[in-house]
């Protein structure tokens, strides 16, 4: 049982109901009958009637004797002698004869009331010629089965028990519950998610705990909310003057000569590098702000990727390297395609500016089994120098370098892996790195398949109409 509501509510239950019935069946067991006590201060005196009847007229007395008896308390008796033989000639039934020996419990002690069948009084005689004579009376069956006059209150009792566990544990758990579902609303980016728990009810500590939740996650909303419109603000307000420096760039080409050359180009690399950090900054803002509402197509990734690395085999020719695409399955996804170009060729253009000179780059695209079911796989592997192991988890955040120097060398920012980890969030994927045995690194980015893949063709002819390619 995983569930805490079911075993709360069990465990209240199980204890209540082993309470009431215990209560029950204690309380009769130690409050015996008015019947059975009248039997019981007779039964000497039967056992002596009946013997005396037995000795004066045999068989045909003692039986008329146990017969009135009977009409009276309409219970049933057995009388053996001291070589177990039954006064009337009959055959008692196999337990009458462990009661007269002992082995039995008569019902007028504790244990044998608890017991449900069956129920006697067993007692002794010796006569003056040195006789010895056992009476066993058979008491009738208790009204109601099992537990007698009480089985109907043994019933509601543990049925109106059960109803007051359920409400007990359903009261206990149901903010863990509401806790739970806020939280995975939270995790998955919806920084709206409240446990929402009405400021005049629950008091307790799970009320506080969902209040207290709720305000932290209404600070986590302003912060992160804060943080993108101070991201987006600074960039565009330094797009203003980074294209004022652009027109003053040229200007200053115009009126200055070639001694100026070479310090004016510099300027115009740092300008265009600002201009790029600028709109890649641009776009995290944008990502972050994106809900699941992005317009998505049906794309086909094999036609994306080989678009993706026959543009970058150029940037790969300066050093020396190649890009090799294999495709294993055809996979159709759904998805934004500015998007997904976007994710992965920052990817491969990544593995391209770190795999060692004269290597090669593979991209292979392939489908998988994921955790929500088929997924198309897309491993990017380089035979660069790797990443430390305590540093894979923080590739995806933004600004982030492993290497300062390397990074003004290969003019790496830290955002272009920033924009694919949210690119591919979006598109309910998941992506990780992981350094290879052999050397090098492999991203590997997961999207889930498209439900629908039929009509391939005519999804092939829209992405290259959107990618603008022929």
């Amino acid at each position: 049982m995983k569930s805490l509501f079911l075993r709360i509510f069990l465990s209240y239950w199980l204890a209540q109901a082993l309470f009431v019935v215990l209560a029950i069946v204690i309380a009769s067991a130690l409050r015996p009958s008015g019947e059975i006590s009248n039997l019981q201060s007779q039964k000497a005196t039967f056992l002596n009637d009946a013997v005396q009847a037995y000795q004066s007229g045999g068989q045909t007395a003692v039986w008329k004797y146990l017969r009135g008896v009977h009409e009276t308390y309409h219970v049933r008796m057995f009388i053996t002698d001291d070589q177990g033989k039954d006064l009337m000639g009959r055959t008692p039934p196999p337990w009458v004869h462990l009661a007269q020996l002992g082995e039995l419990r008569p019902a007028e002690s504790f244990w044998g009331r608890l017991r449900s069948s069956p129920q006697f009084l067993r007692s002794d005689m010796t006569t003056a010629d040195g006789h010895h004579y056992t009476l066993v009376i058979e008491l009738p069956p208790p009204p109601g089965g099992m537990f007698g006059p009480h089985g109907l209150p043994i019933f509601v009792g543990i049925l109106s028990s059960g109803l007051v566990c359920y409400l007990l544990a359903r009261y206990l758990t149901s903010p863990i519950v509401r806790l739970r579902a806020a939280t995975q609303k939270l995790s998955e980016g919806d920084l709206a998610a409240r446990a929402g728990v009405p400021q005049s009810r629950r008091h307790d500590e799970m009320g506080e705990l969902m209040r207290d939740f709720d305000r932290m996650a209404e600070r986590l909303e302003k912060l992160v909310n804060a943080q993108r419109r101070l991201l987006t603000d600074i960039s565009h307000e330094l797009r203003s003057p980074l294209a004022r420096l652009n027109v003053a760039l040229e200007l200053a080409r115009r009126k200055s000569g070639s001694e100026a050359g070479s310090a004016l180009d510099r300027i115009d690399r740092e300008a265009n590098r600002l201009n790029e950090l600028i709109q890649k900054l641009l776009t995290i803002a944008r990502l972050d702000g994106e809900n699941e509402a992005i317009q998505k197509s049906p794309l086909q990734l094999e036609h994306l990727i080989s678009e993706i690395a026959k543009d970058a085999a150029f940037e790969a020719q300066d050093r020396h390297c190649e890009v090799e695409v294999d495709v294993v399955d055809d996979c159709v996804v759904s998805g934004n395609v500015r998007l997904l170009q976007s994710a992965v060729e920052n990817v491969v253009r990544n593995a391209i500016r770190y795999t060692e000179p004269g290597t090669n780059v593979q991209v292979r695209l392939e489908q998988g089994v994921g955790s929500k079911g088929h997924e198309a796989v897309v491993r990017v592997t380089d035979s660069g120098p790797g990443v430390p192991e305590d540093a894979l988890d923080k590739l995806f955040r933004p600004f982030y370098r492993i290497d300062d120097a390397r990074g003004r060398q290969t003019g790496g920012v830290g955002l272009g892996l920033a924009i694919t980890e949210r690119a591919v969030a979006l598109h309910g994927g998941t992506i990780r790195a992981v350094n290879r045995p052999q050397g090098g690194l492999m991203v590997e980015i997961r999207l889930p398949l498209a439900q629908d893949e039929s009509d391939e063709g005519t999804r092939t002819a829209d992405i290259a109409s959107l990618l603008g390619r022929g």
